[in-house]
């Protein structure tokens, strides 16, 4: 056992393992592009990923204010990623979408945490990663 995990609880425990995690996909992907993302981009871009969705629709999934969003969507836009739109049928909602390098990106990172996954693998066994994809999947009675 990693010394830094050996007195935290559950929720310390998943939390941390998700801060290393984030932060190996994002110096990882920092390394190979000439294009830095922030965590709440990926986010974002996973959210979008192959559809269009409105804006208003990102800020509660992602779970951040209207105008940080805003901000955030505004970034994406000036590094190519993604547009946003009207729609004939909907004067309300402003609608987003990734462009074409966007979802190049996206599924470039796809791959980078499909190696870290791999690492993992290897270091614990994939019976073990199974194992552990498996619990996180069902249904904890949380809510």
């Amino acid at each position: 056992m990693e010394p830094q995990f050996q007195n935290l609880d559950l929720i310390d425990t998943l939390s941390e393992r998700h801060l290393q995690l984030r932060r190996m996909t994002q110096e990882l992907w920092n390394k190979r592009s000439n294009i830095y993302l922030s965590n709440t981009e990926w986010f974002i871009i996973a959210r979008v990923y192959k559809q269009e969705t409105t804006i208003s629709r990102v800020t509660k999934q992602v779970d951040i204010s209207r105008q940080a969003t805003h901000k955030f969507i505004k970034r994406l836009e000036a590094k190519g990623l993604a547009v946003t739109f009207n729609k004939e049928h909907n004067k309300k909602d402003k609608f987003l979408r990734l462009t074409t390098l966007g979802e190049e990106c996206y599924e470039k990172n796809e791959a980078l945490k499909t190696e870290i996954e791999a690492k993992v693998a290897t270091s614990i066994g994939i019976e073990q990663l199974n194992t552990l994809r498996e619990i996180l999947k069902l249904d904890w009675g949380l809510e």
